[in-house]
């Protein structure tokens, strides 16, 4: 039973883990030039740090909102969250890429059980559908406002501490939440979850695996029999884990919720928007940084602004959904994100600062806006006590679409950056930017300032191209939304599926 009252201080509580993961997530960028100079990441190490995390917990988010279904919600989230604060501790104290990688890796793991538990435990405590779509809003204004907060914090950690201060800010919050969630939260189970299927659980993990493995090996070192290898088994495996699901009776993954026209054309949505975003995320700290020479606390600050429209896009979601129908509403957000692309189109080596706010604020606000509201819309389109399950989608779609973002639009970064530097340029230069300015410091003055100008004209070619691409995606994706969603059931026009009695006991 949650009280009233009580439903508000639940979800304070959850918002901590999202807090948390968008944190890490901005952090990390600015940390890269860091890890560049200090662990000497090759540009497919440097990849892999940034993109594990995503991979892995794409890899293993429906089968662990099963297992929140099954165990428990509230359960799951807290053996999540110390998992995650203790991969955290490994991570700042890495002294190898392998090592950093493999802490990221663990941080996928604990990350897989954060977010489809704090997205499913608010649809089974808010059951009104305006109340819901506040929290959702809340729930995606608090992930925003970690963007923000997190750059400026980890900012002013870069510049006072080493680069592996930035993962131990993740430590504190999950005390809070450790401390406060079994206070606070309701347990919420499926009371008839049937039997556990093992197969099931391997075989979505094995699915997923290969196929993101081949996609990032295609993605740095072109195609290759590896990587169609990969991407053959790993599509083979998915045809096998639905085959097995069509014939289980409780199947580990609900199919029929992909036969929603809503709740299928919001999770596409979801992964194409994200896909743009976060491949955006990887490179605007870099040119701050490396190309404008901006310290991380000053890049931090001039990105703020961007992010904190973020925070108004989504809790301007809710408002707004009261009054435009939602199909508009998110077609709207994903065009002002394509605005925002091509904003960038217009920057260069010397100024960019001022071009680089507006199209974040374009971007970060209107993709706030329409996820927000398609993420109210997947988990309203599934049961209660399927709500885990229905939330794993849609974060694997999130989380894919982001790993996605950075090893495509990064690798193509990577590969216009590389095209633009003279084969004679030392082998650590056409890595990756963050080398080229190590190497042009230890080479004499003309030299390294050669170098230098040569290494920045080339990445901002580079983010051109990126930009292009994702204004692209953006614009295709608006008109999919639109189209997609705007043909909705009349018992979905409100963006809520009505509770079954059978499930009222558990929301109660």
């Amino acid at each position: 039973m949650v009280r009233r009252g009580g439903q508000w201080w639940a979800l304070a509580v959850l918002v901590l883990p999202v807090l948390l993961i968008s944190v890490d997530t901005t952090v990390l960028g600015f940390a890269l030039p860091y890890l560049s100079e200090d662990l000497s990441p090759t540009g497919a190490e440097q990849l892999w740090i940034v993109d594990v995390y995503s991979f892995v917990l794409a890899g293993l988010l429906v089968f662990m909102g099963t297992l929140g279904d099954r165990i428990g919600r509230r359960r799951l989230l807290l053996i999540g969250g110390a998992a995650f604060g203790a991969a955290s501790v490994l991570a700042a104290f890495a002294t190898s890429p392998l090592m950093l990688i493999l802490a990221r890796a663990l941080l996928g793991v604990g990350g897989a059980t954060l977010m489809p538990s704090t997205l499913s435990l608010i649809r089974s405590i808010f059951t009104e559908d305006r109340k819901r779509r506040t929290a959702v809003a809340i729930w995606s204004a608090a992930f925003s406002g970690g963007m923000a907060v997190g750059p400026v914090v980890g900012g002013w950690l870069l510049e006072h501490f080493w680069w592996g201060s930035v993962f131990l800010i993740n430590v504190p919050v999950m005390v809070l939440l450790l401390t406060a969630g079994p206070l606070v939260l309701p347990e919420f189970r499926d009371p008839n979850p049937g039997r556990f299927d093992p197969w099931s659980a391997l075989l979505s993990l094995a699915t997923m695996l290969p196929v993101v493995y081949g996609v990032k090996i295609a993605a740095t070192s072109g195609i290759s029999l590896t990587a169609v290898a990969a991407i053959v088994v790993g599509l083979a495996l998915g045809a096998l884990f639905v085959r097995r699901q069509r014939r289980l009776e409780q199947p580990m993954l609900d199919l029929a919720l992909f036969s929603d026209r809503t709740f299928a054309g919001s999770v596409i949505t979801n992964l194409l928007g994200v896909f743009a975003l976060v491949g955006l995320l990887f490179l605007l700290p870099q040119y701050l940084q490396l190309v404008l020479g901006l310290s991380p606390l000053v890049a931090a600050l001039w990105m703020l602004p961007a992010t904190l429209a973020g925070v108004v896009g989504a809790l301007a979601a809710a408002w707004l959904a009261q009054r435009v129908r939602v199909p508009v509403l998110i077609t709207i957000g994903l065009l002002f994100g394509a605005a925002g692309f091509l904003v960038l189109t217009t920057i260069g080596t010397e100024a960019g600062v001022a071009a680089v706010v507006v199209a974040f604020v374009l971007v970060g606000g209107g993709i706030a806006l329409s996820e927000t509201l398609t993420n109210d819309l997947v988990i309203s389109a599934a049961p209660v006590n399927r709500a885990g399950a229905a939330s794993a989608i849609s974060e694997t779609g999130y989380e894919l679409g982001g790993a996605l973002g950075t090893a495509l639009l990064g690798s193509l970064a990577a590969a216009v950056y590389q095209s633009g530097l003279p084969a004679t340029a030392p082998a650590a230069a056409r890595d990756t930017l963050g080398g080229a300015v190590a190497t042009a410091h230890a080479l004499p003055a003309v030299d390294g300032a050669e170098l230098l100008a040569t290494a920045r004209e080339s990445f901002v070619t580079a983010l051109h191209t990126s930009a292009w691409v994702g204004a692209a995606i953006l614009l295709y994706t608006a008109a999919q939304a639109y189209f997609l969603l705007g043909r909705r059931r009349s018992s979905d026009r409100d963006g809520a599926t009505p509770v079954c009695p059978e499930e009222a006991a558990m929301c109660s």
